[in-house]
């Protein structure tokens, strides 16, 4: 469970001090010592964070081969080698090698080869500048930063307070991800990016699962149309999905017996585990906020340079999860390099420029995020869905594409190919607000959206990027086609 002594120097001043080692604290980190600036960063847990050993590497490697076995079996020819199920043992094979074996050491040798000095420890803020790091052994190590200190703790999943709940001994997203041992009946309680990919997953492996999902729809947060498509295949698969359905309650007299659910309108749902998707709370219950005035537990509102709201002198920054701006690795990357260079001008007596797109605003944040779903099919949307780009005062133009129906490349990717893609315009200035994909294979087509969202590109020049025939990106000519053509949704 990677190195448990203590690294780094005994305490002392650096220029910048991050508290949380996961993908975004890294990130931060590495942008501030590419800037000469001297850096350490305290980690309680492993080096690489909760996406790197319990989120989206463990839970991507265990997703794969259920999807890569049943792409396989929409395919005349390829279907016929396919003689058996997904190999449970096999995909957790590949699972622990994805996140070698829950072993940081590799990861903690790349922060000294940035230059950056670790602490293993409990990391508090300690009044301005400062932050206290309580080691495995139970020493304090005191910090101090000349020009900033960076949140970068990250959440953990939401448990609900019902009547049960303690007793039924719930997975969260980390029992899912690094168990090993496949339940014969699943319950998932939530319909949101989690619940339908560990839906997808664990049924491919041959647990009979049952989704409960409290929203009347799946995705509620994306195009109604991407949790419709996920939800029939969710079904078509074999999975129970109810939607509208909220738990009420749980019972597990025995530890190792079955869990019963009680659900809102009086039916009950039997299963061997349960796992709990419900949402995300962050982890700042414990790391020194009100030694500055702030409230503990409590996301952290900031600014669009991630500044903290309300800490005299402008040190404290907070980003990733726990400012709750995207709950996406990504895109707390993404602040963390805007973070860093934002960090490394004021150091430097530069001026910052926080205008829209400037360097050191995260932008993307609002008229640009990206996520992928990966379910089967997958969903990729990236920008304003239709809805809210209306309630954002956009006059709108919403085009729609059956994938199937239009594009040779989807129907040579899978001989029952299913796919739809909506486009959404700014009918004034032209530049296209948000796109979302459902298909197999959409991943590999976000980015191309995601640049001409966050380019502004106006349609008048997307004309002149050619698609290649016959791929699936062709449904980028569909979506201008029908744009052009007056086929809105």
């Amino acid at each position: 469970m990677g190195n448990s002594e203590f690294e780094g120097s005994a305490g002392g001043t650096y220029d910048v001090i991050v508290i949380g080692g996961g993908p975004v604290g890294q990130s931060v980190a590495a942008r501030a010592t590419a800037a000469g600036l001297t850096v350490a960063i305290v980690e309680r847990e492993l080096v690489g964070g909760e996406c790197s050993y319990w989120a989206c590497i463990p839970s991507k490697a265990m997703l794969r081969p259920v999807v890569a076995v049943d792409e396989a079996r929409r395919l005349d020819g390829a279907r016929q080698a396919v003689t058996g199920p997904v190999d449970a043992a096999g995909v957790f094979r590949r699972r622990d090698l994805s996140v070698t074996g829950w072993d940081d050491s590799g990861q903690a040798r790349w922060v000294k080869d940035i230059g950056a000095d670790l602490f293993r420890g409990h990391g508090r803020v300690d009044g301005p500048r400062r932050v206290a790091v309580v080691t495995p052994e139970e020493q304090i190590v005191g910090l101090t930063a000349r020009h900033a200190v960076v949140v970068c703790t990250g959440s953990r999943a939401a448990i609900p307070d019902m009547p049960g709940i303690a007793e039924a001994l719930v997975w969260t997203n980390r029992t899912a991800t690094d168990t090993s041992a496949v339940p014969a009946r699943l319950a998932i309680i939530g319909g949101g990016a989690v619940g339908v990919e560990m839906a997808t997953a664990w049924q491919g492996l041959g647990s009979a699962v049952t989704l409960l999902a409290r929203e009347p729809r799946l995705l509620p947060r994306l195009e109604s149309f991407a949790g419709e498509m996920v939800g029939a295949a969710l079904r078509k698969a074999g999975v129970d999905v109810r939607q509208g359905a909220t738990v009420m309650s749980m019972r597990r007299p025995s530890p190792t017996g079955p869990v019963t659910l009680v659900l809102d309108d009086g039916a009950e749902v039997e299963a061997d585990e349960v796992l709990v998707a419900v949402g995300r709370v962050p982890l700042t219950g414990d790391i020194g906020l009100e030694t500055v005035g702030l409230r503990s537990g409590s996301w952290l509102d900031v600014d669009d340079t991630c500044r903290v709201h309300g800490v005299e002198g402008g040190w404290l920054y907070a980003i990733g999860d726990v400012n709750h701006r995207a709950l996406l690795t990504h895109q707390g990357k993404y602040q963390a390099r805007v973070v860093g260079d934002a960090i490394a001008s004021v150091a430097a007596g530069r001026a910052l420029d926080t205008s829209a797109w400037g360097p050191h605003a995260a932008t993307a944040d609002v008229h640009a995020l990206p996520q992928v779903i990966f379910t089967d099919p997958e969903v990729a949307a990236v920008g304003l869905a239709a809805d809210q780009a209306r309630r954002n005062g956009h006059d709108v133009r919403v085009v729609d594409v059956d994938m199937a129906a239009t594009v040779a490349g989807a129907r040579l990717f899978a001989d029952d190919y299913e796919g739809r893609a909506r486009m959404v315009v700014d009918s004034v200035t032209e530049h296209i607000l948000g796109v979302t994909f459902v298909g197999l294979g959409v991943a590999e087509l976000l980015h191309s959206a995601t640049v001409a969202v966050a380019g502004q590109v106006p349609i008048s020049r997307l004309w002149h990027a050619v698609p290649s025939f016959p791929t699936v990106s062709e449904v980028w000519l569909r979506l201008l086609e029908a744009y052009r053509d007056g086929k809105d949704a």
